[in-house]
Order: C-alpha cells, then structure tokens, then sequence
C-alpha cells in the first residue's frame, strides 16, 4: 500500500517491527512479530498496541488514535522489509476477531491491484490456500513475494 508510513526500528533478526503512532491519544507504541509456523517457509504476521513493561502485545485493543491507514501502511511496509530478509516467505496474517479479519480483507480488496504488483495472495479457508476473490470469505489470509526474472 502506497501511503504515509511511521518510521519502524527493526530487530537484528528481521522479524520484529517495532513504531510509535501518533494521534489524540498521544504515542501508542506498535509491534509487528513474523514468527515460524509449524509449516517450513511459512511465517505468522501479528501485530498490536506494545507493553513495555510486560514485553509483549496486545492485538485486542481498540487505541482509536485516528490514524489506522497509516498504522495498517506501516505494517504492510514491514512486510515488504521481511521478504527482502525472506525472499521465499509465505506470510500468514489474521485478524484478533472476525470483525478485524473482514476489515483486512476490505483494505486488501481495496488494493488488490497495488499489492498484486508486488505479492501473490491467498485466502485461507479450512486450512487450504486458494486464490484471493474480493468476494469469498476467508479465515486468514497468505502472500508471497512475486520476485522478477
């Protein structure tokens, strides 16, 4: 997604993000985390609001700072900073409830042509991979770096 993004400090592995977002309610600081799966070359995407003091996130909170395309441009960002790391990745990404898993599928509906240009992308239904349609209904959702010749 082309957009206003906020800085991001990554970990020396590449697989933590780390970016404060500003609004109303001040700086809300983000996690991004790609972790392996059980499945070789396939990779979980989680992000949330980030607790200092605990180490650790929640993907449940509602912050409303107003800025939540520009938080959601940041973490697509990462992901094109993950496959450069991880070229042969499968990224995996869910939202925390239904109603945030509808809401990604809309932005990636939205911008299916833009993304396309750069990722293949999947729904995932019943545990099986099958080609993005703006109209299906998926659990989850995959991409993978289209890498040129």
């Amino acid at each position: 997604m082309r957009g206003e993004r906020y800085k991001v400090v990554a970990s020396q592995s590449g697989t933590v993000f780390r970016f404060g977002s500003e609004g109303p309610k001040g700086t809300i600081l983000k996690i991004v985390v790609y972790s392996e799966t059980g499945l070789p070359g396939v990779y979980n995407l989680a992000f949330g609001d980030y607790d200092i003091e605990r180490d650790d996130f929640d993907d449940l909170s509602r912050p409303n700072n107003g800025d939540a395309v520009k938080v959601l441009t940041t973490v697509v960002g990462t992901l094109f900073r993950f496959t450069d790391r991880f070229p042969e990745a499968i990224v995996v990404a869910k939202g925390s409830t239904e109603a945030r898993t509808r809401l990604y599928q809309m932005g990636i509906s939205k911008h299916l042509t833009e993304i396309q240009e750069n990722f293949e992308v999947f729904g995932i239904v019943n545990g099986r991979f099958v080609p993005f349609d703006p109209q299906g209904r998926y659990q989850a959702f995959a991409a993978r770096r289209i890498r040129g010749p």
